[in-house]
């Protein structure tokens, strides 16, 4: 499907409605899906990165920066909360123009779509309130029920180590996937499974709220977490954007709010936001 271009007259038109960039710095003729609008998908189950509130909006990191990329780019944000595992196909499908939910950056990934890493991620094994089967690593979950988010980077990670012990001689993981996040801290809270394989800053959230205990933290840092495009023209407009809001401290400060660890300690980092893609 061939996407609609954005007009100039149509890209001033709404910077200034919109009261954002000056007009001239509002890039033209960018591949969007809807002409104004930057359409993003987002998995708002994984909090404090991206959840719903109590007043049943998308609040959080991935809300925020979407928020302030589109501002900048002169468009209107808007969001498609869908489960992880239809992502990457709706991008394809051109069902949005980008995919807003912390993305794990693969260099496979970057073989059939562009990728802007913006962050650096840790993972964590959180056990239920107090760690009372004293988990302090992956190697006490061996025989033990653990759960995590399907279709993601760390269920391909969690299967990958268990493979891995089992090849050493320990008993295998029953491993358990959930659509979401939310649901596999409630399997966790209700004694279904024993420990969950999540990121850092979840983990954090759900200890935060007196429920659950971070057994092990930071565990396999340096993967970053990344925006995906299936369009370069957008995917470096979004990272020309990303490099402003370093430039005059958003980026910083939005990130520094939530915790979160900034793509400069990755050792792949080129020194300026832009997009990897190795595909033809």
């Amino acid at each position: 499907m061939k996407r609609k271009t954005m007009t100039t007259l149509a890209t001033l038109a709404f910077g200034l409605s919109a009261g954002t960039a000056l007009a001239q710095d509002c890039p033209a003729d960018l591949p969007l899906i809807d002409e104004g609008k930057l359409t993003m998908s987002i998995n708002a189950t994984i909090p404090p990165k991206q959840y719903i509130s109590e007043e049943g909006e998308i609040i959080g990191l991935h809300r925020d920066m979407g928020d302030e990329i589109a501002k900048r780019l002169c468009l209107e944000p808007v969001y498609q909360n869908v489960d992880f595992a239809v992502q990457i196909p709706g991008l394809d499908a051109d069902r949005w123009d980008m995919i807003n939910t912390g993305l794990y950056f693969t260099d496979e990934r970057a073989g059939f779509m562009q990728l802007v890493p913006y962050s650096v991620n840790a993972l964590a094994l959180i056990a239920a309130d107090g760690n009372p089967l004293g988990i302090e690593g992956p190697e006490d979950l061996a025989g033990k029920r653990v759960g995590v988010e399907i279709a993601g980077f760390e269920e391909r990670k969690i299967n990958g180590i268990n493979d891995e012990q089992v090849a050493k001689g320990l008993e295998s993981m029953d491993i358990r996937v959930f659509n979401t996040y939310g649901e596999t801290f409630l399997a966790l809270g209700a004694g279904q499974i024993e420990a969950v394989f999540a990121g850092d800053a979840i983990g954090k959230y759900y200890q935060e709220r007196g429920k659950f205990t971070m057994a092990v933290t930071g565990l396999f840092p340096g993967t970053p977490g990344a925006f995906a495009f299936d369009e370069p023209v957008l995917a470096q407009a979004v990272a020309d954007a990303l490099n402003a809001m370093k430039a005059d401290g958003t980026f910083d400060a939005m990130l520094d709010g939530y915790g979160v660890t900034k793509i400069e300690v990755w050792d792949r980092w080129p020194g300026e936001f832009t997009y990897f893609y190795t595909g033809d």
